[in-house]
């Protein structure tokens, strides 16, 4: 216990010099308090989101301190904004205002040189190196490759089932298809002993740094040193594919962020480090958010009858103008807008992500307070999706808000972020869950198992024991 406390008092000193110097100087800080050394608020937090209390928690404290209020979160003093301004605030500042800056336990576990933490030149060009596989002119290449995984999962996971837990089940497939079409690795035991540490490393990313044996935190990071060893052989011979054998740059993204040369001197663009953090970050947010997304789709398919008869009216036209070869092609998605509708309407009511951070670069005034320079910012998505000011009946589930999308005022609708950092893998995301509804809704009907509609947050949602239906097939696969 001696080195915890050691530990705390050298981190609360400098936090308490530097708020001796603010007040000094006149300059107000935000109300709020930062609570005990390390932990501060984070327990609060976490279990506000375990109970999936986390939105009350946040109005409480709105209520208590206004729109901006000062605490302590994951070991760092924290200001807490929320609204409209402070989302655009977030994504439109520069990094020298503001820079790309996790919780320590994100930054150690999925490391330092991935877009999360890159700022400047660095993020631009590491984002562009991602975004010349992740475009929707290279995309559409792999829509019929990633309908042929989604036929394979529902052969191997649901055809002949009365009952499946769908949450664990679209982890499963959304893990397969990166595997296959990020990194080009194939089934087997290799990428069986890869999502086992996949999956132990992604338990801690949100949790108290303390590396202590059993803790969440340091069993998150051996299992990222585990991934990152192996993403690290897998480099080795996509380099070793393309250079000796000469491998397609785009077969996958690794040979790709491989191919990325200097025009002058020929050389690698993006570090062996920037292509393993950036492939574990793509991993994380690939698998947890496209999984939670279309889960809390087929729930809410379930509860309304009539916009699963819509959906499904509209995939049964795309089912009759397909290619003779039974495979969906970029064509056929651009025609399921009602379907798309859908799902951002479930991520303005259920985003994946709940929020996330930014770190000052300068001490800098906001609403008339004082934030100053090292400090993180921490922003929420459903305070300003559940705001009934844009939204009318936020609580109702209503896809005709996005008919038109340029009503929508700026910044008020941010699941993939917004301004330069919006998330490169937003398409991905969006034909990952297109091509997976259509196979469902064309091949089942279903009802939920589980009287308990409530969820949880860990920190992504995760409704009560994953979500158990009821398989009623309607053709064979």
């Amino acid at each position: 216990m001696t080195h915890i406390f050691l530990y705390s008092l050298l981190l609360i000193l400098p936090v308490s010099i530097l708020l001796v110097r603010r007040m000094r100087s006149g300059r107000r800080l935000p109300p709020g308090t930062l609570g005990l050394p390390i932990i501060g608020q984070s327990l609060q937090l976490l279990r506000a989101m375990r109970a999936n209390t986390a939105e009350k928690w946040l109005e409480e404290r709105a209520k208590k301190h206004g729109p901006i209020s000062k605490l302590s979160l994951f070991g760092k003093p924290t200001v807490f904004i929320y609204g409209r301004a402070a989302n655009k605030f977030v994504f439109s500042s520069d990094s020298n205002v503001l820079t790309n800056h996790q919780t320590q336990s994100v930054r150690r576990i999925l490391g330092d040189r991935c877009l999360l933490e890159l700022c400047g030149e660095d993020h631009k060009r590491v984002r562009d190196a991602l975004v010349s596989f992740l475009k929707p002119e290279s995309l559409k290449l792999y829509v019929g490759k990633m309908d042929e995984q989604v036929n394979r999962h529902l052969q191997m996971h649901w055809k002949d089932k009365d009952m499946v837990k769908v949450l664990p089940l679209m982890k499963t497939l959304t893990f397969n298809i990166i595997c296959s079409l990020l990194f080009g690795l194939e089934t087997g035991a290799r990428r069986d002993q890869f999502i086992c540490h996949f999956q132990q490393m992604i338990a801690g990313m949100w949790s108290i740094p303390i590396n202590l044996p059993f803790t969440r935190f340091n069993g998150s990071l051996k299992a990222s040193a585990k991934v990152r060893k192996m993403l690290k052989e897998l480099i080795q011979e996509k380099r070793f594919e393309l250079e000796q054998k000469g491998a397609s740059s785009h077969q996958d993204l690794i040979t790709c962020l491989l191919s990325v040369r200097g025009e002058e001197d020929n050389e690698e663009l993006i570090s062996e480090d920037e292509i393993i953090h950036n492939a574990m970050l793509i991993m994380v947010a690939g698998h947890d958010t496209s999984s939670v997304l279309i889960t809390f789709i087929v729930r809410l398919l379930a509860n309304n009858p009539s916009i699963y008869e819509a959906v499904l009216k509209e995939q049964e036209e795309v089912a009759l103008s397909m290619s003779s070869e039974g495979l969906l092609t970029w064509e056929d998605l651009s025609k399921m807008k009602f379907t798309w509708r859908v799902a951002m309407e479930t991520m303005r009511m259920f985003p994946p992500i709940f929020g996330g951070f930014r770190q000052t670069a300068k001490d800098i005034e906001y609403g008339g307070y004082l934030i100053p320079k090292g400090w993180q910012i921490f922003w929420v998505m459903a305070k300003t999706h559940m705001d009934s000011s844009t939204f009318q009946e936020p609580e109702k589930f209503d896809p005709s808000r996005f008919e038109n999308q340029a009503t929508l005022p700026p910044y008020c609708f941010i699941p993939f972020g917004g301004g330069p950092r919006i998330c490169p893998g937003y398409e991905f995301a969006k034909i990952e869950t297109l091509v997976t509804i259509h196979r469902l809704v064309t091949h089942f009907t279903w009802k939920l198992c589980c009287k308990d509609d409530s969820f949880s947050r860990d920190p992504m949602p995760a409704p009560t024991q994953g979500l158990p239906i009821q398989l009623i097939p309607k053709k064979p696969l």
